[in-house]
């Protein structure tokens, strides 16, 4: 297999689990040692403990190397830390996978501010710390990079139980299309992934009820869901030389979901 990020030291928010581990795994695959961000829920702080090491180990099985450093990306100095961790473990970051997020399902006439806010926090307000923080990095480093991250197809989209969300997912589209312009000089690359339904926990409940895999399988031309390894391997292409003259661009990763008006 050619390895398309050899050698490359890639960062990885929310990637204990979903689509964030497919993430850190596929750029292993090619070549990539790698820093992944993961949050400790403290209601069940063994289990995160337990996805991270197993993560470690997988990405170290592939011969790279692995360093978790665990923080909530809604807060500004998470993003500050990660960076200083990375650059003091491999000396310096060649692409982000900004990727954290959450997606607590809620009708809209009782939502919570709480619960609104927080999904800013971590959805919008992490993704622009990140970015911000890992920009400063490659720039100063002066020899560019690439960053992609992980919108929806909740950005093109209604949502009746996520009114909360697919604001932030939009937000994510659009601050990488700012980017794109605004970090070109620096040879920084911005661009974002929208995954359509995969098949993660963050929609396990979701998915449950009765149906409606089924509703979704027939709206999807392809005919099945997606899988985080879907996604994965098209944040490997965007991050990758491959996709050198890509910037601002946006990649549905749907299965023909968001184009069958059928």
């Amino acid at each position: 297999m050619t390895k398309l990020l050899e050698d490359r030291i890639v960062v990885v928010t929310g990637g204990s689990r979903g689509i964030g581990r497919a993430i850190a795994l596929a750029c292993a695959r090619h070549g990539a040692d790698i820093v992944v961000n993961y949050w400790t829920n403290p209601l069940l702080p063994a289990q995160a403990d337990h996805e991270i090491d197993a993560l470690v180990d997988a990405i170290r099985a592939t011969g790279r190397d692995a360093l978790a450093v665990p923080g909530d990306v809604a807060q500004p100095d998470t993003a500050s830390a990660l960076v200083a961790a990375a650059v003091e473990r491999f000396g310096r970051i060649d692409v982000l996978a900004s990727n954290a997020g959450i997606c607590p399902f809620h009708g809209f006439l009782d939502l919570p501010p709480e619960l609104l806010q927080r999904t800013m926090e971590v959805n919008l307000h992490g993704a622009f710390y990140m970015t911000q923080a890992v920009a400063r990095q490659m720039a100063a480093q002066g020899h560019g990079g690439a960053i992609v991250a992980t919108s929806s197809i909740s950005a093109l989209v209604g949502g009746g139980m996520q009114t909360h969300y697919t604001p932030t997912k939009a937000g994510v589209h659009a601050l990488m299309q700012s980017c794109a312009v605004a970090l070109a000089p620096h040879r920084i690359r911005c661009n974002s992934v929208l995954p359509g339904t995969i098949r993660t926990e963050i929609n396990d409940d979701d998915l449950a009820a009765p149906g409606k895999t089924e509703y979704f399988e027939r709206r999807i031309p392809l005919g099945r869901l997606g899988e985080p390894d879907d996604v994965a391997d098209c944040v490997v292409f965007l991050a990758s030389d491959m996709a050198r003259y890509v910037n601002g661009a946006a990649l549905l990763v749907d299965g023909g979901m968001y184009v069958n008006l059928q």
